[in-house]
């Protein structure tokens, strides 16, 4: 298949997921996950209608999206990586949404740049559901009481929440988790669901899903 074709095979998946759940066809936003992927690869599925994408890590992200979102202005940027103290000013610069505000330092720095630079990129708390030390990520447990610092202390308004549960695990009990805490914490946006399983996120109230290789192909 085609770029082209596999994205149109996602974006209808997506859709007969959202009435399969009884939701508002478009309630649910496709994040084209672009990392390691190349300029002249992305081109297509822009010209094929795509407008909001997502990458892992800064410095990659510097070397192509400053002349794509020339060119493509309306386009949205998602930080869906890990954020280094170091990255904060570049990550605030570039991205549209920064999706893994995942400790106190990273939201202090977030604070201070976004207050610097007059830039205010939306945010995301990420969770480690699984509690994996290996992963990023507040503690289920920790969840509300970080998103009440970030409000309450340093200013930051917090969008929604995202995950990625473990790879081993039924990502169902995962979802409904971060559903459960977004509600707690009177948060709207749940980023959550990816290639393999953006079907059962949007089951549970993913609001938007991070697809990759079911539309770029295998890296």
């Amino acid at each position: 298949m085609e770029l082209q074709e596999r994205l149109n095979d996602v974006r209808s998946r997506i859709a007969a997921a959202e009435r399969q759940a009884g939701r508002p066809a478009g309630s649910v936003q496709l994040i084209a996950v672009s990392k390691t992927f190349e300029a002249d690869a992305i081109r297509p599925a822009i010209d094929a209608g795509q407008r909001v994408f997502g990458e892992n890590r800064v410095q990659e992200s510097q070397g192509k999206w400053p002349d794509l979102k020339a060119d493509y202005p309306e386009i949205e940027l998602h930080l869906i990586g890990p954020l280094q103290s170091n990255k904060t000013a570049d990550a605030v610069a570039l991205f549209d949404v920064i999706e893994t505000v995942d400790r106190e330092k990273i939201a202090r720095a977030l604070a201070e740049e976004m207050k610097r630079q007059g830039r205010t990129p939306r945010l995301y708390v990420q969770v480690n559901t699984g509690l994996e030390p290996q992963k990023a990520g507040i503690p289920p447990q920790d969840t509300p009481d970080f998103v009440a610092l970030c409000r309450d202390q340093l200013g930051l308004s917090i969008e929604g929440l995202m995950c990625i549960p473990p790879a081993e695990e039924n990502p169902g009990p995962h979802f409904a988790l971060l559903a459960k805490l977004a509600a707690k914490c009177s948060v709207e946006k749940l980023s959550m669901g990816m290639s393999g399983d953006y079907e059962t996120a949007i089951a549970f109230g993913a609001t938007s899903v991070r697809v990759g290789s079911a539309i770029f192909g295998a890296r």
